[in-house]
């Protein structure tokens, strides 16, 4: 797909280059599987946004939910369950036959994708009651160290604030993103804290004017989860940067964004 369109003489960007896919093409293919990202890579995404915890043996997931009763064929707590035993769920099958047999990856796995496609990553780092912040950090840490994935490539995301600053000392070159779903008034505070380089936020809880202001501070601002280009039509103007959203290739034939 063509990142560039004519029209009448003037060259515009194509949307989707402004466009995460949240969790792959999560509305073609069951989300957090390698299935969704290869469609992203199809689409022509150039980001994809995933979520990573921690099984019961230290190794990063990329699942959403704390358990694998919604996305596999199987039940429990992923933080109670080892790798053997989340490899061997099927992570397809509830969303469609010809998914039947898809795996959950790991984080090792999702990065080798990202780094064979050139593609980007948010890494939204999961945090559930009970669960140790500095381990799943640490562990995380890890592994982009092994996989030797190049900073840049990768973005920490996090609703937790405190899991961003462990990564902030854990890899300091990597930028980091605070989730809100409604932008506090304490954020700009938080965001010096953690030196931050973006702002995700949910789309139906942003305004012109605080846009306005995340933009003043020159941090990229991304919303989630707009499925319809049309609901954020006038957020472009206000300096949006980017879209999360589960169907990305509904703003592929968007220009001039």
């Amino acid at each position: 797909m063509s990142s560039i369109l004519q029209a009448n003489g003037v060259l515009k960007t194509n949307a989707i280059l402004k466009t995460m896919a949240h969790r792959g093409v999560s509305n073609q293919a069951p989300e957090n599987t390698l299935a969704a990202f290869i469609l992203a890579v199809d689409a022509g995404c150039q980001w994809i946004e995933i979520d990573v915890q921690l099984s019961s043996d230290g190794v990063p997931m990329v699942i959403h939910d704390d358990t694998v009763n919604r996305c596999t064929n199987g039940c429990g707590k992923v933080a109670e369950m080892t790798l053997s035993q989340l490899k061997k769920l099927d992570a397809g099958l509830w969303f469609n036959d010809k998914y039947r047999g898809e795996p959950i990856p790991t984080l090792l796995e999702t990065l080798d994708f990202v780094q064979r496609t050139q593609t980007k990553l948010n890494i939204e780092l999961k945090v559930y009651p009970q669960d140790d912040i500095a381990l799943l950090c640490a562990k995380v840490a890890q592994v982009i160290i092994a996989s030797g994935i190049a900073a840049d490539q990768i973005l920490f995301s996090s609703f937790h604030t405190q899991a961003l600053i462990e990564m902030q000392d854990l890899l300091p070159q990597v930028r980091r993103g605070q989730l809100w779903q409604k932008i506090p008034r304490e954020a700009f505070d938080i965001l010096r804290e953690i030196k931050a380089y973006s702002v995700h936020c949910d789309y139906r809880f942003l305004n012109s004017t605080i846009a306005q202001q995340i933009k003043q501070f020159d941090y990229q601002l991304y919303c989630y989860t707009p499925n319809l280009p049309e609901l954020v039509d006038d957020y472009w103007h206000w300096g949006v940067d980017m879209m999360i959203t589960d169907i990305p290739q509904a703003y592929a034939a968007l220009e001039n964004v």
